[in-house]
């Protein structure tokens, strides 16, 4: 043996120690070192700030099917390829078109008193316990709530709908589920929300669901089927960055004494600060695409019918972009709104205004009605690697 030791080439390894507990330091060293990178597992990994947002302005698909020998003639589940995040143009565009009608500026002020409401409530429930598991109590039955009331739905089995959407959400992370597993589940969902929307058409009102029922543009409507992906979409897609954002967002300031007395004697400051969260902590870490041309990224080309995965985490915290001091949380950072945690180009997240006003009342209330706040145990994590985020979250008051 030559005394030149062998170094491990720099690349992206869910797997590392330490990962799970905080990735961050990880997407860093693949920044600085392997910024644009083919993995063996037959995709490729972009991390800095410039190449993640010229990836994603770009007019790529999200459609796996895309990829270089990918297995067209695998079945899949009944709303794959039917929610507006599964949907390339020009089929993206006429869906989101209609979904966004109930997504205006008006339809989200008028959600602002239904959330104060529901938090309101939550944090009566932790306060008689003197504290608990801010997962359990606020982070996530809030946008769960949330989502089920501006939608409007019948009644539904409530504890099975929260069981499927967190069922499809982990078999929808690499390699958690078998295919089986993810039909049943999206069948059973399926079913439970075409009842809710049967029962919808003969009890209209002014919610969501009606709204998504009777959207319109030029004499086009939703099919039944998309219909019914939309729902799902924003049980599986929807609320779950939310439970992070909430969650995260109080852990990063629990842990940031500083930023927490900031905000508490800033009221003025709650909206920069949300941005700031998204930016530090952000509910989504990875987003992917299929490249339909060549991208020039860095000092490589990546072939079209590539899977790119773009580390949003890494990007958040590049210091070629935010500077020095990327890696800290600041709330009053002046471009904290420049993060891309809502993705960017025609797929930005149609949702972001309604996690953004969740994640300002939640939190806001939360840090400034219980002064003694503090973390009360270890944090648990979910152990999902693009939806990272706090499963139990133990707090005093």
């Amino acid at each position: 043996m030559s005394g030149a030791t062998r170094r491990t080439p720099v690349m992206f390894n869910p797997l590392s120690d330490g990962f799970m507990e905080d990735p961050h330091p990880h997407y860093a060293e693949i920044r600085r070192h392997a910024p644009v990178h083919e993995h063996p597992g037959g995709f490729w990994v972009v991390s800095r700030y410039e190449d993640v947002e010229a990836l994603l302005r770009a007019d790529h698909s999200v459609d796996k099917r895309n990829a270089r020998g990918a297995d067209d003639a695998r079945r899949s589940p009944r709303l794959k390829g039917l929610a507006l995040i599964d949907q390339d143009p020009p089929h993206h565009t006429r869906l989101r078109r209609l979904v966004s009608q109930a997504f205006t500026p008006r339809a989200m002020s008028g959600i602002e008193p239904v959330v104060r409401d529901l938090v309101d409530k939550a944090l009566d429930g932790l306060d008689s316990a003197g504290g608990g598991d801010l997962v359990e109590t606020l982070a996530f039955p809030l946008p769960f709530a949330v989502i089920t009331r501006i939608l409007g739905m019948p009644p539904v089995d409530t504890v099975r709908l929260r069981e499927l959407t967190s069922l499809l959400i982990r078999l929808g992370e690499p390699g958690a589920g078998a295919e089986a597993d993810v039909e049943a589940a999206d069948a059973e969902m399926v079913d439970l929300v075409s009842d809710a929307i049967s029962r919808k058409r003969q009890n209209r009102a002014d919610d969501l669901l009606t709204a998504l029922i009777d959207a319109e543009d030029d004499g086009d409507r939703l099919s039944h089927d998309e219909l019914v992906a939309q729902v799902a979409m924003l049980y599986v897609a929807g609320y779950e960055t939310t439970v992070n954002l909430i969650s995260g967002g109080t852990l990063a300031l629990l842990r940031h004494p500083d930023q927490l007395g900031l905000l508490r004697a800033t009221p003025g400051l709650d909206r920069n600060a949300v941005e700031e969260l998204l930016r530090y902590e952000p509910p989504v870490h990875l987003a992917r695409r299929v490249t339909l041309d060549a991208q020039p990224l860095g000092d490589h080309e990546i072939p079209a019918g590539s899977v790119v995965l773009a580390s949003l985490a890494g990007a958040n915290r590049d210091e070629e972009f935010w500077g020095p001091d990327a890696d800290r949380l600041r709330l009053d950072r002046e471009n904290a709104r420049r993060h891309v945690s809502f993705g960017g180009g025609a797929h930005y997240c149609i949702g972001g205004a309604l996690a953004r006003i969740q994640a300002r009342i939640a939190i806001g209330e939360l840090v400034r009605r219980f002064p003694g706040l503090e973390q009360a145990d270890e944090v648990r994590w979910n152990g999902l690697l693009s939806l990272r985020g706090p499963a139990r979250l133990e707090v005093r008051l």
